[in-house]
C-alpha cells in the first residue's frame, strides 16, 4: 500500500515553538498558571494608526477583490522607500514579493532557489523553520555551529571548511532568532566578500533589524557588499517590529527572476496577502518609527532583567543580548540530574521537567541545533518575566 503522505511532507517536524506556545496555552486554559518563554511575539497591541488603517481598508470595496498575487502595487512602493530608509538598500518595487508573513517569504525563497541535493549553510543555533523549509525542497541543511564562546559568531574559516562543490547558499541571520547574536560590520562584510568570491548565495533575514541595543549595530549585508546584490535574497516582515504577527505580512526582495519566479508560484499556492492585512502594513512601514523606538525601550529593560536572573542560577551561563527578543542560555550545569524526581540529561528533558513542576515553558536548545542551551522570549511583562525565570531557580536549587 502506497503512504498516505508524501514523504516530503512527512519528514517535516512541528514547529517546536509553536509547539511550546501552544502547549503553555492549553495548561492555562485548563487553569493552570503556566508562565510561557516560547514564543516570538511582542505583548504589545498592534499601533493604533495601523489598526485605524486596516478598517478604513475593511470598508473601501476594492479590498474585497482580488489583488495582484505580488503585493498592492503601493506597498511595495512603500517597501522600497522603507528598505532604502532603514538600512540604505536601493530597490525597485518590483523587485519585491509581498508573503502571507515571514515564514512564508522563507518558503517561497526556498522553492525559487532550492533543487534536489542543493546544500545550504545554515548559521547554528537556527531558527527552526530554516532547516524544515531546506528539506521539503530535497535541499541539505548542513549546520555551521557556533557557541556561547564564540558569541554564536559563525567565522568565515567555518564557512569556508564547510563549503563544498553543492554549496548553493548561506543563510545569514542578524540580528539572530534565537541567540540575540548581532554581527559586527567587519564580520558581514567578511562573509559577503567570501560569498562573492565563491559565487554563494546570500539568504539574509532582517525581520529583527531594529531590535538592536547597546553599541551593537545592524547592517544590510548587501548594503556592505553590494557586489553581492544579483545573488542575494533578503526577507523581512512586519511582525516584530510593528507587533503584527498575527497579521501575516512579509516579503522577499532580490533578483528580478527569482522575485519572478516566487511570484508566479505564490500565484499558484495563495494568490494575494489579505489586502486588508497589506493595508495596516502599507500604514507600518510608511510611518515613523516612534512606536518601535519604545517598544524597543521596553525590550531593553527586559532583556538586562533576564539576563541578571538567568545568570544568578548556578549552572546557567547567559550573555547579554545584542538583539531580538531572546535570551539563549548554555544550561548544561543543570544536566545529569533529578528535579520534582524527575531524571534530566539533556535540555529537552530539562524543559519538560520544568514544565511539569515549575509550570514555566520554554524551548530547549535541541530546536535550534544547539542541545544544551535553551531559548527564552522576554518579549512579556516584567512581572511574569521575573516570576518564571524565579521557579526554575527555586526548582532546581530546591
Amino acid at each position: 500500500m502506497s503512504n498516505r503522505v508524501s514523504a516530503a511532507v512527512a519528514g517535516i517536524a512541528p514547529s517546536a515553538t509553536l509547539a511550546v506556545d501552544a502547549k503553555a496555552k492549553a495548561l492555562r486554559a485548563a487553569g493552570e498558571n503556566v508562565i510561557g518563554f516560547g514564543a516570538g511575539e511582542p505583548d504589545f497591541p498592534t499601533p493604533d494608526h495601523i489598526v485605524e488603517a486596516a478598517v478604513a481598508a475593511c470598508r473601501d470595496s476594492a479590498n474585497h477583490r482580488y489583488s495582484p498575487a505580488g503585493g498592492l502595487p503601493a506597498l511595495k512602493t512603500a517597501l522600497a522607500a522603507k528598505t532604502k530608509r532603514d538600512s540604505g538598500l536601493e530597490l525597485d518595487p518590483s523587485q519585491f514579493l509581498v508573503t502571507n508573513g515571514g515564514k512564508h517569504a522563507v518558503y517561497n525563497t526556498m522553492a525559487a532557489l532550492v533543487g534536489p541535493g542543493d546544500e545550504i549553510l545554515l548559521l547554528a543555533p537556527y531558527w527552526t523553520t530554516y532547516p524544515e523549509a531546506i528539506r521539503i525542497f530535497g535541499g541539505v541543511p548542513v549546520d555551521v555551529f557556533a557557541g556561547l564562546d564564540a558569541g554564536f559568531r559563525v567565522s568565515v574559516d567555518q564557512l569556508e571548511a564547510a563549503r563544498t562543490s553543492r554549496t548553493k547558499a548561506v543563510l545569514f541571520v542578524s540580528p539572530s532568532n534565537p541567540t540575540g547574536s548581532v554581527y559586527p560590520r567587519s564580520e558581514i562584510e567578511a562573509i559577503g566578500r567570501w560569498a562573492v568570491s565563491h559565487g554563494i548565495w546570500v539568504i539574509t533575514d532582517e525581520i529583527y533589524e531594529h531590535l538592536v541595543y547597546g553599541d551593537a549595530e545592524h547592517h544590510s549585508l548587501p548594503v556592505l557588499v553590494p557586489e553581492i546584490a544579483d545573488r542575494c535574497i533578503v526577507l523581512n516582515g512586519v511582525a516584530k517590529t510593528y507587533a503584527m504577527t498575527g497579521w501575516r505580512v512579509g516579503w522577499m526582495a532580490g533578483p528580478a527572476d527569482v522575485i519572478g519566479a516566487a511570484t508566479n508560484l505564490q500565484s499558484h499556492a495563495t494568490s494575494n496577502v489579505c489586502n486588508v492585512a497589506q493595508a495596516a502594513a502599507l500604514a507600518a512601514v510608511s510611518g515613523g518609527l516612534d512606536d518601535v523606538a519604545r517598544m524597543r525601550a521596553a525590550f531593553d529593560v527586559r532583556r538586562r532583567r533576564i539576563t541578571d536572573l538567568l545568570n544568578a542560577i548556578d549552572g546557567v551561563e547567559c550573555p547579554e543580548p545584542e538583539g531580538a527578543f531572546y535570551a539563549f542560555p548554555r544550561m548544561e550545569g543543570l544536566l545529569d540530574r533529578s528535579f520534582g524526581g524527575t531524571e534530566v540529561d539533556t535540555t529537552l528533558e530539562l524543559s519538560t521537567a520544568v514544565l511539569e513542576h515549575a509550570k514555566v515553558a520554554f524551548v530547549p536548545g535541541e530546536a535550534f541545533g544547539a542541545p544544551g542551551y535553551a531559548r527564552f522570549s522576554f518579549a512579556m511583562g516584567l512581572d511574569d518575566l521575573t516570576e518564571g525565570i524565579t521557579r526554575i531557580a527555586d526548582l532546581v536549587t530546591a
